[in-house]
């Protein structure tokens, strides 16, 4: 919820003063390295994952075994230090393994290192341009593709390793050479290469309390590990990894070959490592967002990410290092062990040095048979069922298939280029096919057009338009994203020539902006529109006739009342008693002053206040600020009924929008709900008013907010419930049940209740509604005990006595809070925070209350806030 920012707290003894203002950096001084505790235990986790990987990777392009540790070293300390991703984890990647394995071939060892350096300069290049968001306009269809594809070659060359082999150089030939190698496999890799897939399989699936300590070491690990220490304690004779003294590591030298297959390999590793390294930093965004606790961090600055990319790929290449990208494997595993800075990653980048130096004698025990299983298991999960779901969901399935199969077959740059070419192909499809066709149904006649329509269509179009006879109830439904001036011309004509002989259209699915008649199309029959100076169609909504709804009516449930005179019986304001807020509901509806008339100075049910008014039907309901222009039934003094929309007809209609044009499209949404379970991390506590659409205010969706609302967004505390424990039975399944992380009392502008509490009625009768508003007793003496600091709303003071109740109240409610013992608990455990919010509706802004310790100030919420 955007909204909701931690607060500071003031009265906190343990807090720290600033002696600096808040927007300016601290005070220069001495620094010392400080390296908190959770990127200690982070880094160590990467590392053991990043060791026996960057082995099997250089293993699997055929390159020198240290190659593997220079790149992981330096991807630890230069990208580490110099990227844009604080928590995402470079080194070599296996989405590069099939691209330096077929440039290793062709060119040698010493020039692919060059072309490496080559590749990190284009990468500073294109990060000093600032192109990096445009990298991401790549399909992820043609990305996944490539990612599979890459993941398929691995796996293919990998098995023959496993069988005790040698791997060919491409995959038809090792697929050619497979039977052969099946017929010749050696049983003592078959064994260890089988137990390296089993412990990598079941060592994360170990059940009970042993299995979460224990799922705490890496599986990649433990399965080199566990195969390495049995063939050692077996005697199996097996190839092993060599790694030669460092005094022999071959460096980089001068590129040497073609030179237009030096750019196309400077090109391609160019675009695998920077794409796969902007990918990898959005997906850690995504991860660090989704993870609980009130810090996330800054986002990633992409262009900055390419630049230290470009600067790590550099240092690798002139180390004699593999080509350096963000890992996916080790980012996760980074942001999962909870790292909170840069030290993490380059902490690692240590260990892997460390290890390079002092742990070459053990790890020469390790049999190249299990590293090729682990790289194969690693190639494998690169073909995620996850991915190929979402791209046939997006009908862009053809797009990965030729994308991965050009990559299997011809190589990534030529597969990337097929898969750009189908992805052009299937939007050239989407946007020239298109199809409309015509019906009747119970003398209504439908024209429904699916996909875009630009003038290619045009022709069609005019043909369907002209089977509806003249005069006749028509409904079409424009089922696409776009629509050129053509289209919109050809239709526009129809539609002016059609309603002029007496027909009648109604038109859905339109462009954004667009009037779209919403009445049903028996009604449209029934009354032919009327003109309103504006140019919109309108109606008594009481004879059910059309009109025209703006773009926000969305919010107003399309409610379409235009202006009509006052009856008797309604409630209406006054001109005098209408705050600026309201001024656009009172010039909206119409409505003017009928002197005498039930709601005007004088008459009963008329309460004034300057902070807001609350109406009172004769049977003693409240109202809320804007509800005056509504007839609410019989009047006080005895009135006429007032005629008005029927709500069952206004109900049927907009369950029959929703299901008609709205659950097709979030259908999907409700489902993952049904079958995750409700799981939100904030309560929102709120007032019942209907002017308050939580979802619209904290740009939430379902499943992010557990609600209540009540009369006056009260809070009664413990052992005061007299019978009614419905909110403390929601904090309790709230804080314990759902684990929420923030509860958010917020109140609101022209709240009815709290008028109610400044002007309570003379015979002081115990009705419902009063028994419940004691409960705001305590914040009426709040707010009776002065102007406090509490009672501020950004700048300036409260504007009146009911805007300082209604501040006053969020701070009691807050209290209240507090002394319920499952919020208090979580409270001291640090699982818990609380908020308090104030919405100003006229202005149709919120403000948050920055102290909630007693006093404190509500502030506006502003975009600054939410890099905080």
């Amino acid at each position: 919820m955007p909204t909701c920012v931690p607060t500071t707290h003031a009265s906190d003894p343990n807090r720290t003063g600033r002696a600096h203002p808040p927007h300016s950096p601290p005070p220069t001084g001495p620094r010392r390295l400080r390296i908190a505790g959770a990127d200690l235990s982070a880094a160590v986790a990467v590392f053991l994952i990043a060791l026996p990987l960057s082995l099997g990777i250089a293993l699997a392009t055929g390159a020198p075994l240290q190659a593997g540790l220079v790149a992981a070293a330096v991807g630890g300390l230069v990208a580490g230090r110099l990227g844009g991703s604080p928590l995402q984890v470079s080194g070599p990647a296996a989405g590069l393994t099939v691209v330096t394995a077929d440039i290793i071939q062709q060119y040698g060892w010493r020039t692919t290192c060059a072309i490496t350096v080559l590749a990190g300069l284009s990468q500073l290049g294109l990060g000093c341009l600032r192109v990096a968001r445009g990298a991401l306009a790549v399909s992820p269809a043609i990305v996944h593709g490539m990612l599979a594809g890459i993941g398929v070659t691995i796996a293919v060359a990998q098995v023959h390793i496993v069988l005790g082999g040698t791997p060919q150089s491409s995959v038809p030939d090792n697929l050619r050479a497979l039977p052969a190698q099946l017929a010749n496999l050696d049983p003592a890799a078959v064994a260890v290469s089988v137990l390296t897939l089993t412990l990598l399989l079941l060592w994360p699936r170990i059940p009970g309390r042993a299995g979460r300590l224990l799922r705490r070491v890496p599986a990649a690990l433990v399965a080199v590990t566990g195969a390495t220490a049995v063939a050692t304690a077996a005697g199996l004779v097996l190839a092993e990894v060599d790694l030669p003294s460092w005094r022999s590591h071959a460096l980089a030298g001068l590129p040497e070959g073609p030179v237009l297959g030096l750019v196309a390999a400077v090109l391609t590793t160019t675009l695998v490592c920077s794409v796969q390294s902007l990918l990898g930093a959005v997906a850690v965004d995504k991860m660090v967002s989704r993870r609980p606790g009130p810090g996330h961090g800054p986002r990633s600055d992409l262009d900055r990410e390419l630049l230290g990319q470009g600067t790590a790929n550099i240092a690798s290449g002139c180390l004699g290092g593999l080509p350096v990208a963000g890992v996916a494997v080790r980012s996760s595993a980074n942001v999962n062990a909870g790292a909170v800075s840069r030290n993490s990653t380059m902490l690692h980048g240590v260990l892997v040095v460390v290890a390079a130096l002092l742990m070459v004698p053990i790890l020469e025990f390790i049999p190249l048979a299990s590293l090729a299983a682990l790289v194969m298991a690693v190639g494998t999960q690169m073909v995620s069922l996850h991915h190929i779901r979402t791209v046939t969901r997006h009908r862009e399935v053809l797009v990965y298939a030729v994308t991965a199969l050009g990559v299997v077959s011809a190589g990534v740059l030529e597969g990337v280029a097929l898969g750009i070419a189908a992805a052009v192909g299937v939007a050239l499809h989407r946007l020239t096919r298109t199809r409309i066709t015509h019906e009747e149904k119970k003398g209504v006649h439908h024209v429904h057009v699916r996909g875009q329509l630009t003038f290619l269509a045009v022709p069609r179009l005019s043909r369907s338009l002209h089977l509806v006879p003249p005069g006749a109830t028509t409904v079409v439904t424009l089922d696409g994203s776009f629509m050129d001036h053509a289209a919109y011309e050809a239709l526009q004509d129809w539609q002016n020539t059609h309603t002029a002989r007496g027909g009648a259209v109604e038109i859905t699915g339109r462009r954004p902006g667009a009037g779209v008649r919403i009445a049903e199309p028996a009604v449209l029959a029934a009354a032919p529109a009327a003109s309103t100076p504006d140019g919109t169609d309108a109606a008594d909504p009481t004879t059910g006739a059309e009109c025209r709804c703006r773009p926000w009516t969305a919010w107003r449930n399309h409610q379409c009342e235009p202006p009509r005179s006052v009856l008797p019986g309604d409630f209406v304001p006054t001109g005098g008693s209408v705050p600026n807020d309201d001024r656009s509901v009172h010039d909206m509806h119409g409505v003017h002053d009928v002197p005498g008339a039930p709601g005007a100075p004088g008459s009963p049910g008329f309460h004034s206040g300057s902070g807001g008014r609350a109406i009172r039907s004769g049977t003693g309901g409240l109202l809320h600020e804007g509800d005056a222009p509504r007839a609410v039934g019989t009047s006080g003094a005895g009135g006429p009924e007032v005629p008005r929309a029927e709500t069952g007809q206004e109900l049927v209609r907009g369950l029959s929008t929703f299901q008609r044009s709205t659950a097709p499209l979030v259908r999907g949404e409700p489902a993952r709900l049904a079958r995750e379970g409700q799981q939100p991390t904030q309560l929102f506590l709120t007032c019942a008013d209907s002017r308050l659409v939580t979802s619209m205010i904290t740009s939430s969706g379902p499943g992010d907010l557990f609600v209540v609302r009540n009369v006056g967004n009260l809070v009664p505390p413990p052992g005061e419930e007299s019978g009614d424990d419905s909110v403390a039975a929601a904090l309790e399944y709230a804080v314990e049940v759902l684990a929420v992380r923030s509860i958010t009392v917020c109140g609101h502008s022209g709240c009815g209740a709290v008028q109610a509490l400044l002007d309570p009625e003379p015979d002081g009768a115990r009705t419902p509604l009063r028994r419940w508003l004691r409960h705001g007793l305590p914040s009426l003496e709040r707010a009776g005990g002065g102007h406090g600091p509490w009672a501020r709303l950004g700048e300036r003071a409260s504007a009146d006595p009911a805007e300082r109740l209604c501040l006053a109240n969020v701070v009691q409610q807050l209290d209240h809070l507090r002394a319920h013992e499952s919020v208090a608990r979580a409270l001291k455990d640090g699982n818990l925070t609380l908020h308090g919010m104030y919405f100003h509706v006229g202005e149709a802004q919120a403000y948050l209350l920055t102290e909630t310790a007693g006093e404190g100030r509500f502030d506006r919420v502003r975009a600054a806030d939410l890099a905080r």
